[in-house]
Order: structure tokens, then C-alpha cells, then sequence
């Protein structure tokens, strides 16, 4: 600029605006944080009155440490939702919980005890279980710190716990409806249990991870002659019968054989052998035809024949001894008859066609023992050893307390081989269950343990939905349940149609008590074995909610709750406590039920929870609701995937590869989390790490720069300026039309739970539409207009409505940095845009005419705009505005529709001629804009020192160095 031309800058109205480039999220969040909490925006929420209540029931996470990743997606999913509903003018409640009993805190007061040569059995139950409830409530305080940072809100000065008197008052409750309605029953049957633990576990507590098991081939031979319809043939009679297991431990508690009458069996000779088998030729066995050939090269058979087949009715007219029938020392430990029993579960998929069956150690073995009537073996300890006075292997452990192999099963082999039943050894790597918090390998057990019985007839008036467990849970997955991704619905409902009864007891110190009583010396089939008396208990109940569940181990307890009631000497008092998956359940009765911000009805709108909850809360909820209200706790079940690393790889400390939420919001900020998790695909697992953090900074910075120029161009806005749709440019009349479809697919999005569908359609159009297209063209008319003019004020206005849709339909995601955005136009000590609903839309907005004239136009734009490249490249110009294009249109109506918009204005061009003329061979074309083509020229004239047009006029207005427009808004 030389010292002649006039320096017009200052005339221009150029954006206004504190509002910084750089977010410095980790830095100002916190103080957002304190400013919610000190106006108390969610109760001021909550005096909205006469909104429809939207209830997302918290499933509570387990207080024992610091978050990780997975904790972070589940929140913030959580936390979308609830403030999107109510955004849409619901009165969305959300109580954040925990789950505070369970065996992961026992253990780590036992883990204090031992590093203290402190043994837990030594220590008053009443005060171990206090050193658990202290350990509970710190990790309490720090989770619940966590998770606000994450910018999560909720009734966090409230929150439910399942350790709090009236939790545990009402999961007692819960119990007891299953004791009066005739559910609850004492069994003694297998379960899978932890040796390190010495409990019993529920299926959810169970993970499978590679394992090395021994694997054993061991002979049987026949004992005595019978059966009903065929006497066994002299060759069977002196045929060995083989099984196969990967659990030798388990052969001492052997009490049958079992096949499969639909298998094909034969009757196999050995006729030679390796030096160092255990196969001898001559020696004839039995096993299924598809598996022979296996068994024998894993017994290093080198030649054998077929001798002819053997049918079902015979191998039921068999009776076995048992391998270790006479090794006992004359103690007769193991002088009974094995039977050959016929079952289903049998296949020649694997192993030899034959099943060997201990009903104290395996579902399948109890179901064939109850079929038949063979009596259960107890012969395995809590610990995992067999029992003191067992025959040969009293004392050994199957696990170690640490959790390794101990010395059975090598044990077991040796007698076997001893005995000369070992036909053949080996090692086996395969899936094998272990416990998800000790990380120990499990065993089955036949323990007693109180159970459940989800295919019982209930008479309690709740039939609605069917008259079992089992039913009114699998009507209600069909009838009731809105599941979100649908293919939650099939996981769910084929666990619970093929699971088991509950296993309701556990053999733990830290928990709600079963709380029932039972006679003493009676059988538990007894119809008196249980006590069942209401007033007893809400007696129970009414100490719970006074004292909390300690007072049942408190020294008189019993004889104070039946004194009037029965003789406090009939009856035991039972010390296992409840799976806490039964407390978790319970939480739609002193959650949902009980609070004044729970439901009418007890039933969530929404539970939402990762996929490994089919076989965690979903599921336990779905049971206790369907035994104690007859029907599911919730309307709607939303699953999401797992977090991995950007590699796919699962998370874990030892690969290095963990990404933790506290790391993230240093140095990017919990906003930066929260748009990972929008932008994400969550009914997948979803992946995380450094460059895609770089990616997601990225899009925000994009997302803050639209708002930023919003908020810059409305600087000092006022109604005055208001411009009424009908009077407005077309250009802004289609944006209303964007705004208007955009509304729709926000709501619907949102409702639906589509966060990703919601965040693309709203940063397309941040980006594509308004920043590089409508923010584009009218950065000259809001900086260079006069105020009064109507493209200007048409343009304000429409950024007024932007601004009002665009924070409240990114509110809910973006939480920080929309509340900054709000505070930057509208501040004030209780102000904030989390108080606001995203504002109606009006339909008539919307212009599909309209819309699909602009999209021609926009078309043909981008022809022009690709040609204008092309010469700023080539340095041939510099700014677009040095070009007056001449611009081919071979269709007459998208010709008609670019001469009836100020196409110049909107390709940022200083002229442009617009003809029907066929376009000369050089030309610029563009494929996406076919029947467009562009010849460059350059404008001509003067540049305006003001606009920075190059017009004919420019310097022949009263204001030096100006075009028309210019001089007029200088006045």
C-alpha cells in the first residue's frame, strides 16, 4: 500500500471475537467443571416440570481402582444420551452407582492380611467386612472424581451403592421373594469353582484362556455280567473299555461309562506295538469306528484289526470295575460297579466314543448321574485338594493357592499306570476356564450351593409374561426390550434359553447374607427345611435398614429375629452371602423403585453396557426382575464393543500398549476423548492410540474454527438486524433448508442412539457446507456490506441461527467447548448451554426445489473453482477475485438457475460471463460437473482498496481507491 492509497481497514467489519483459536482444553475444563457444580445445573434440570422422564439405569462399575479406557467409552456413551434426551425436552435422570460387595475387594483385604501374617479366618467378620467397606468408599471418592472429569453429569452427590443400609435392606428383600415364591432351593451339585478363591463363580466371572492339560487314554474292564436284554459276549468280557479326559484328577470320583447308542462301536485287537507302549499285542478294546485309528497312534499301536461291531444293547449289558478297584490297600474305596450308561452328550467328534463320568465334576456327568441315580463323590475340598483320608491321593492339590498345577493329576497318572490301566498319556493346549480376577484356572465341584430354579412354577400372581423364570425372561427379550445394536437380542436370549439354574451362594465373607434360616437335621427336599415367615422377614429388612447387612453376623441375631416366631435352637442361620451379580440385579428395586428420580413403574428406559454384559448385568438383571416383578427392568439395552489398541490388538499393561483416559485429558483434553467416542462406530470394539488421537484433535480444531467465525460475525447482533426467512437471499434460504433437514436427522440420530450418524451429518456440514461453501461466499458481504444491507443482515441472521442449532446439537457431545461457546455470546454467572433444549426447527424451512436448484449451482461452482486452481498453480493469479471466467453452461435450466443467483459472488470471482455458446476445445472441464466448462480470463479494472474486487469503477467514486459498494457503505 503506498502512502497515496487510503487505508481502509478499519471500515471493514471484520470478526469480532474473544473466543480463542486454541481450546487449552486440559487446562479450562476443570473450571467448567466448577462452574456446573457450583450453579447445579443437573437439579436445575430436574424443576423443568411436566416432561416426559427419560431414566438411563447406570450399571455399576465395580470400585476398585482407576479407570481405564473401556470405563471412559461406557460413561460418556451414557453420558450422550442422557443429555441429548434432554435436550429433546425429556427430563433425562441419571444416578451414577457402584457395586461394592464382591470377592475382587475381600481380596485385597486379604492380600493386606497376608502381607501382615494375618489370617483372615482369625479376624471378627464384623470388622473384616468394615475394612471392605472403607476400601469401597475411597475408591468411591477417586472413581467418582474420574468420571466427572470426563465431563459426565449426573446426581453425583447422591449416587447409589450397593453397600449403602437401604441397597442392602432390599437386595435381602429380593432374596427372600425368591425363598417365599419357591425358587430358592438348596442343591448340591457342580459348579465351577476357584480353588485360590474357594468359591463358587458365575458364569460371568469366568474367562477361557489357552491351557496345557494332561490327557490320558485309560482302560476299563469288565466286572460283572448283566443286563437287561443282552449278556455280554465272552470276547467283550475280556475287552477293555476306553475312555479319554483332559482332567485324570477327576478319574477317583469315576461312577460310570457313558456312549452314545447312535455312535458306530467296534471291537478292536492290537496286533503289534512300539517297544515303549502300554498296549500289548493280543489285547482287544472298544471304542467308536471314527475314532479308532486316533486312539491308536496316540497309544502307538503300529497295527491292529477290526473284529467285528458291537451294538448298543451290549455295551449296556456291560459293568465296569473301576481302574483303581483293589489298589486301596483292602480299603474298598473304589470296590463298586461302573455302569455303561446310554447319553446323549457323547460324540465321536473328539477323544474315544466313550465318556468317563464323575457327577460331582461336570454339568453334563451330574445330568446323566441324576438320570440314573449314581451318587455324588465329595472328595474335593474348598481349597482344591482331595480330602485328608482319600486312598493313595489324600491331601494333594489339583491347584496350588497360587494358582498352579499342584501334584493330582501327575499323581493320578501314576496310579493309573501302576495299575495297568493307562493305555496312553499326553499333553492337550486348548480353551480352558479360568477366574477373571485371580486369573487362576477353575475346577468343577459338586458343593451344596443355593440355587435358583428359573424352569419352576412360580404362583405369584406376575404371570403376565409366563409362569417361570426362564419364559417371562424370554418373552420379555421378544416382546418388551428395544435392543440397540438387534443383534443383542440373539446373545441374550440363547444364554438364558440353554443356561442352567443361578447358583446364588458364594462362600465369601464380604456381601448382602443369604438371609433365610433352615431346619435343622431336615432333608433339603423337606418341605419345613426353609423357613418362610413375612413377618421374619421384614423383621430382616427392617435391621438391614437400620444397622446393614453386618448385623447378621452380629452374636444374636438369630434368636432376636425368630423370638415369637420358632425356636431359635431348630433352626441354622446360613453364612454364604449372595452373587453380586444378584445385587447388581436388584438395582431397578432400590434404584429405579425407590428413589424419587426412578420411574413410575421400576422399569429403565435404557441400560447400556459392553457386550460381555449378555452374560453380566443384562442378564442378571433380566433373571431377579423376571423372579421378583415378573418382567425385564428395562424398555431398551444398548451394547457396546471393546477397546483395542490402533493396531487391533487388545489392551494389556504387559504389551505396553494401554491407553489410559487420565492421559488423554492431559494433554488433549476430555472433549477430545468425548469426540473419539462420537466419532466411533461403538456397536464395534473400537480403536485408540496416538495418531488417531492426532486425527480426532484435528477434526475439533475444524469444528472450533466454524464456531469461532460464528461467533466472530455476530458480534453485537441484535433482533433489529432480524431478517424473516421470506425476505432473505436464496443462499440463506437454503441454508435454513440444510438446517431444517439437519434438525431431522439430529433427532432422529439421537433417539436412535447414532452419535457417529449424528457427528458426521453435523461435520459434513460444518466443513463442506458452511466453511468451504456458504461461510466462503459471504465472508465479503459480512465484511464489507454496510450494516444495514439486506445480504448482510440476511447472512447475520442466519448465523444467529446457526449458532443457536449447531451448540445445542453438539452440546451433548462436545460439552466443554460448546459451554464455551455459549459463555463467549451469552455470559453470566448462572448461564450455561446445558440449560437449554435444542431449539424447534420450523418445517417450512425445507425446499427441495430450492435445494435442488443449489445443487446444480454448487456443481457448476465447483467447476469454476477447479478451473481458478489450476491458474493460481501456474502463479498465473493469485486470489480468485483477479478472475472474470467465462463460463459454458450446456443445460438451459442450470443455465437459467446461475443467471438468476449472483454467480460471480458465489465462484469469489470479480466478474463472470455466463453462455450458452459451446465451449472451445481448451477449455476447463471438470467430470463431476459435466456440461460445465470454464475459459479463464482476468478481471478487469481497478482493485478495491477496500473489497479487494478488480472493477471497472474502482477510483471513480467520492471515496478514493473504492468500487460502488464500497463508497456507498462508507457514507
Amino acid at each position: 500500500m503506498s502512502a497515496e492509497t487510503p487505508d481502509y481497514r478499519t471500515t471493514v467489519f471484520l470478526p469480532e471475537t474473544e473466543f480463542p483459536m486454541r481450546g487449552d482444553l486440559p487446562k479450562r475444563e476443570p473450571d467448567w467443571l466448577a462452574r456446573w457444580e457450583r450453579i447445579g445445573i443437573y437439579d436445575r434440570l430436574r424443576e423443568k416440570l411436566g416432561r416426559p422422564p427419560f431414566v438411563l439405569h447406570d450399571g455399576p462399575p465395580y470400585a476398585n481402582g482407576h479407570l481405564h479406557i473401556g470405563h471412559a467409552l461406557n460413561k460418556i456413551l451414557k453420558d450422550f444420551i442422557v443429555r441429548s434426551q434432554q435436550m429433546m425436552g425429556k427430563d433425562s435422570r441419571y444416578v451414577p452407582g457402584w457395586d461394592c460387595h464382591g470377592l475382587p475387594i475381600e481380596w485385597k483385604i486379604e492380600e493386606q492380611y497376608r502381607a501382615k501374617g494375618l489370617n483372615k479366618d482369625d479376624v471378627d467378620t464384623v470388622a473384616f467386612r468394615q475394612e471392605c467397606r472403607r476400601f469401597a468408599e475411597g475408591w468411591i471418592d477417586i472413581q467418582r472424581e474420574e468420571f466427572k472429569r470426563l465431563g459426565v453429569t449426573g446426581k453425583w452427590d447422591d449416587p447409589y451403592l450397593t453397600m449403602d443400609y437401604h441397597a442392602e435392606a432390599v437386595i435381602a428383600d429380593e432374596f427372600m421373594k425368591l425363598l417365599m415364591n419357591g425358587s430358592l432351593y438348596q442343591g448340591s451339585k457342580p459348579v465351577m469353582w476357584s480353588p485360590v478363591e474357594k468359591t463358587a463363580l458365575a458364569e460371568a466371572e469366568v474367562e477361557y484362556h489357552d491351557h496345557t492339560s494332561h490327557q490320558v487314554w485309560v482302560r476299563f474292564k469288565p466286572r460283572i455280567v448283566g443286563g437287561e436284554t443282552v449278556s455280554p459276549a465272552d470276547d467283550l468280557l475280556h475287552a477293555f473299555v476306553v475312555i479319554w479326559t483332559t482332567t485324570p484328577w477327576t478319574i477317583p470320583q469315576n461312577r460310570a461309562v457313558a456312549f452314545n447308542p447312535a455312535i458306530a462301536y467296534g471291537l478292536y485287537r492290537v496286533e503289534a506295538s512300539a517297544e515303549t507302549a502300554n498296549a500289548k499285542p493280543g489285547e482287544t478294546i472298544l471304542l467308536a469306528d471314527k475314532l479308532a485309528e486316533a486312539v491308536m497312534t496316540a497309544a502307538k499301536v503300529e497295527n491292529f484289526t477290526r473284529l467285528r461291531e458291537v451294538s448298543a444293547d451290549e455295551l449296556q449289558g456291560l459293568t465296569l470295575s473301576h481302574p483303581f478297584h483293589g489298589v486301596d490297600g483292602g480299603n474298598g474305596e473304589w470296590d463298586y460297579p461302573v455302569p455303561m450308561l446310554p447319553g446323549d452328550h457323547v460324540t465321536d467328534d473328539v477323544g474315544t466314543g466313550f465318556v468317563h463320568t464323575a457327577p460331582s465334576h461336570g454339568d453334563d456327568d451330574y445330568q446323566l448321574g441324576l438320570k440314573f441315580g449314581l451318587p455324588m463323590t465329595y472328595n474335593v475340598e474348598p481349597d482344591g485338594s482331595y480330602r485328608a483320608d482319600l486312598p493313595i491321593f489324600g491331601g494333594q492339590q489339583i491347584i496350588t493357592p497360587e494358582g498352579k498345577e499342584g501334584p493330582a493329576n501327575v499323581s493320578v497318572i501314576k496310579a493309573l499306570h501302576g495299575a495297568g490301566a493307562l493305555l496312553a498319556k499326553g499333553k492337550l493346549k486348548h480353551s480352558y476356564p479360568h477366574s477373571w480376577r485371580s486369573k487362576a484356572p477353575l475346577i468343577y465341584r459338586n458343593t451344596p450351593q443355593w440355587f435358583a430354579a428359573i424352569d419352576r412354577k412360580l404362583d405369584d400372581g406376575m404371570g403376565t409374561y409366563g409362569d417361570t423364570i426362564r419364559t417371562r425372561a424370554l418373552t420379555s427379550i421378544d416382546q418388551l426390550v428395544r435392543w440397540t445394536p438387534p443383534t443383542g437380542r440373539n446373545r441374550l436370549y440363547s444364554m438364558i434359553e440353554n443356561r442352567p439354574d443361578w447358583v446364588l451362594s458364594r462362600q465369601r465373607a464380604w456381601g448382602v447374607p443369604l438371609t433365610c434360616f433352615v431346619k435343622k437335621g431336615a432333608k433339603p427336599t423337606a418341605p419345613d427345611f426353609l423357613l418362610r415367615n413375612a413377618e421374619l422377614n421384614a423383621r430382616i429388612v427392617a435391621a438391614f435398614e437400620a444397622e446393614g447387612a453386618d448385623v447378621w453376623y452380629t452374636a444374636g441375631f438369630k434368636e432376636r429375629m425368630l423370638a415369637g416366631i420358632a425356636d431359635p435352637a431348630a433352626y441354622d442361620q446360613v453364612f454364604d452371602v449372595l452373587d453380586v451379580w444378584f445385587d447388581s440385579g436388584s438395582t431397578h428395586a432400590f434404584v429405579l423403585r425407590d428413589r424419587v428420580d426412578g420411574t413410575a413403574d421400576g422399569i429403565a428406559d435404557l441400560y447400556l453396557e459392553g457386550t460381555d454384559q449378555h452374560r453380566g448385568w443384562f442378564h442378571s438383571s433380566m433373571l431377579q426382575a423376571c423372579a421378583t416383578k415378573g418382567r425385564a427392568p428395562y424398555r431398551g439395552v444398548l451394547t457396546h464393543g471393546f477397546t483395542l489398541d490402533e493396531k487391533g490388538m487388545k489392551m494389556s499393561k504387559s504389551l505396553g500398549n494401554t491407553v489410559a483416559p487420565q492421559e488423554v485429558i492431559k494433554d488433549y483434553g476430555a472433549d477430545i476423548l468425548r469426540l473419539w467416542v462420537a466419532q466411533s462406530d461403538y456397536t464395534t470394539d473400537l480403536r485408540i492410540g496416538k495418531e488417531i488421537l492426532k486425527g480426532v484433535a484435528d477434526s475439533y480444531r475444524r469444528l472450533r474454527n466454524t464456531m469461532r467465525f460464528l461467533l466472530g460475525n455476530l458480534a453485537g447482533f441484535a433482533e433489529a438486524e432480524r431478517v424473516a426467512p421470506a425476505d432473505m437471499p436464496e443462499l440463506e434460504r437454503w441454508v435454513l433448508h440444510r438446517l431444517a433437514e439437519l434438525d431431522e436427522v439430529v433427532r432422529k440420530g439421537y433417539a436412535a442412539y447414532d452419535f457417529q450418524g449424528v457427528f458426521q451429518a453435523l461435520f459434513n456440514f460444518c466443513t463442506v457446507d458452511l466453511s468451504a461453501f456458504y461461510f466462503d461466499i459471504r465472508k465479503d458481504a459480512l465484511y464489507c456490506d454496510a450494516p444495514a444491507s439486506a445480504n448482510r443482515r440476511a447472512a447475520r441472521t442466519v448465523l444467529d441461527l446457526l449458532f443457536h442449532r449447531l451448540t445445542t446439537w453438539l452440546a451433548p457431545m462436545l460439552v466443554f467447548t460448546m459451554e464455551d461457546v455459549w459463555l463467549a455470546r451469552f455470559p453470566g454467572d448462572d448461564n450455561s448451554v446445558h440449560l437449554q433444549d435444542i431449539p424447534e426447527t420450523p418445517a417450512d424451512w425445507r425446499n427441495p426445489e430450492l435445494a435442488a436448484k443449489w445443487d446444480g449451482i454448487r456443481r457448476a461452482r465447483r467447476g469454476v473453482t477447479a478451473a481458478l486452481e489450476v491458474q493460481r498453480t501456474a502463479k498465473v493469479i493469485g486470489a480468485s477475485l483477479e478472475a472474470a471466467p467465462v463460463v459454458h453452461v450446456e443445460d438451459p435450466d442450470l443455465l437459467a438457475a446461475l443467471k438468476s443467483v449472483d454467480f460471480a459472488d458465489i465462484c469469489i470471482t470479480s466478474d463472470l460471463q455466463l453462455t450458452a455458446d459451446p465451449a472451445p476445445n481448451e477449455a476447463f472441464r471438470l467430470p463431476e460437473a459435466p456440461g460445465v466448462a470454464v475459459v479463464f480470463e482476468t478481471a478487469l479494472g481497478e482493485k478495491c482498496e477496500r473489497c479487494w474486487k478488480i472493477l471497472p469503477d474502482v477510483g471513480s467514486h467520492a471515496h478514493p481507491c473504492t468500487c460502488a459498494r464500497c463508497n456507498a457503505a462508507l457514507g
